[in-house]
């Protein structure tokens, strides 16, 4: 059996503990007699379709709780990215498995992207399991409880050429009333060799461009302060309307939420290096409310990986990319990355070549992985998963390592500076302290003082950690 690798990331510690945990559902109870209970594993993307599942369900009848014990359903919104995180869905289902035999009536259905990559194989090897949905099909929810309702095992995997949900307002999960996902497109055309996401969410399609602009005015007038474009690869982002009079790409979407308020800031996530394009940078510069902030996963600085990984775009090429950012949005402006170790033949000089990325670039943050073979990706079905795991684990050491060194340096230079910070929340370790980031994403602690989670102060740095800022408000 192999020795599991751990997935590291290097983020606060505040952050840390929150991305540990699934994000679950609040409680709502308006005296309906069914609840519903959710917990969503793994991307933005998932938690956001979380919030489409709820809206559903509460217009179906349904009010929501927090704790599992007191559900009648229990839906598990679930990820097939790596191996880990199709191991955390089995280990809770293992616990709901106790629960169920307590209250034989309880439901348990699998949503997502494991639930799309499994299918009817996923009722076999989990008994515990009654519905099995993947992410095209939540509109049938209804349906298919009622299925179960009456004694069978229900399966809805198909996958859409035009679902976008675009009709269906969200409720909202996040619980902070503050920062909110907004989902523009769905799917992914990308066939990365390593990666399950095409076969589990289908090919691309975007999402009306006015019902998304409408989407942040909503949340906007409601208190909102911060959204996210989400999108498999948003720069790949193109919609036109039924008579073709109208054409928005993710540039132009991007002005268009813009500019809804000068206090809504906007963000995005995730950007393709082969597709990120300089008008999409020119637009971040000319809009002081678009966030001086880009997640462009590297995966590798080798070219023969690259090549292996179906990236499409070579280590030069990438380089150039980083400079354009630099050039056009600003040297302040954050960058963070995706890693994947080991991927197959991995040689030690191309881990090097990796490194030697890191070094070049000086990342704000970085996700990183040692490589998980996925079932029927084509990495899978062409290449041998060949580098031992103590390698792999020794050489994830290496970028760990390296990353909270480069990370230091990149916060030291923020000491001094003064920044511009939306207030979202109080420090966990203090009360003393409020939190909040900048325009590049960096963590901000300062002294609380009277100031309200929703604002934005002007914060002078004058400390940090490898993940966390500190800093004293300055009166404008």
């Amino acid at each position: 059996m192999k020795q599991r690798i751990q997935e590291v990331d290097l983020i606060s510690a505040e952050e840390k503990e929150a991305c540990e945990l699934p994000r679950i559902t609040e409680d709502k109870n308006t005296g309906r007699s069914r609840k519903l209970y959710i917990e969503s594993y793994g991307c933005q993307m998932n938690f956001s379709d979380s919030e489409i599942v709820m809206s559903i369900m509460l217009e179906n009848g349904f009010d929501t709780t927090s704790k599992p014990e007191e559900a009648d359903v229990i839906f598990l919104n679930t990820c097939s990215i790596r191996d880990n995180a199709e191991q955390k869905v089995r280990f809770r289902l293992k616990h709901f498995n106790g629960i169920k035999r307590r209250r034989p009536g309880l439901m348990v259905g699998v949503l997502g992207c494991m639930a799309e990559r499994l299918k009817t194989k996923l009722l076999e090897e989990e008994k515990i399991v009654d519905m099995v949905v993947g992410p095209d099909a939540y509109r049938s929810l209804p349906s298919l409880i009622r299925e179960v309702d009456d004694g069978h095992k229900a399966v809805n995997v198909f996958l859409s050429k035009e679902e976008t949900y675009a009709d269906i307002s969200p409720v909202r999960l996040t619980g902070d009333g503050l920062t909110a996902y907004i989902s523009i497109m769905r799917g992914c055309d990308n066939m990365c060799s390593f990666c399950v996401v095409p076969f589990t969410r289908g090919r691309e399609r975007s999402r009306d461009a006015k019902t998304i602009v409408q989407e942040a005015i909503d949340l906007f007038q409601n208190g909102y302060r911060e959204v996210t474009l989400l999108g498999q690869n948003v720069d790949s982002y193109k919609w036109e309307s039924e008579d073709q009079t109208e054409k928005v790409n993710f540039a132009q979407l991007m002005e268009m939420v813009a500019l809804v308020h000068p206090d809504l800031r906007i963000r995005f996530s995730t950007s393709h290096p082969k597709d990120i394009t300089d008008e999409v940078l020119y637009t971040m510069a000319k809009y002081e409310n678009i966030c001086n902030y880009i997640h462009l996963p590297a995966q590798s600085g080798n070219n023969r990986i690259l090549d292996r990984m179906a990236r499409n775009y070579t280590r030069e090429f990438y380089l150039e990319k980083i400079k354009a950012i630099k050039r056009i949005v600003g040297e302040d402006c954050g960058i963070s990355t995706d890693l994947i170790i080991g991927f197959c033949g991995e040689t030690e000089e191309e881990h090097q070549d990796t490194i030697a990325l890191m070094a070049e670039v000086v990342y704000d943050y970085a996700y990183m992985f040692a490589y998980s073979e996925r079932p029927g990706t084509p990495a899978a079905k062409k290449y041998a998963d060949d580098v031992p795991e103590e390698v792999k684990s020794r050489r994830l050491s290496e970028i760990i390592t390296l990353h909270r060194e480069t990370a230091l340096i990149k916060n030291k230079a923020s000491v001094g500076k003064t920044m511009k910070v939306l207030i979202d929340g109080v420090s966990k370790k203090s009360d003393e302290f409020l939190r909040g980031r900048c325009s590049n994403n960096a963590v901000v602690l300062f002294p609380r003082k009277n100031y309200q989670k929703g604002q934005y102060v002007m914060v002078r740095v004058t400390d940090c950690n490898t993940a966390t800022l500190f800093g004293e408000t300055v009166e404008n």
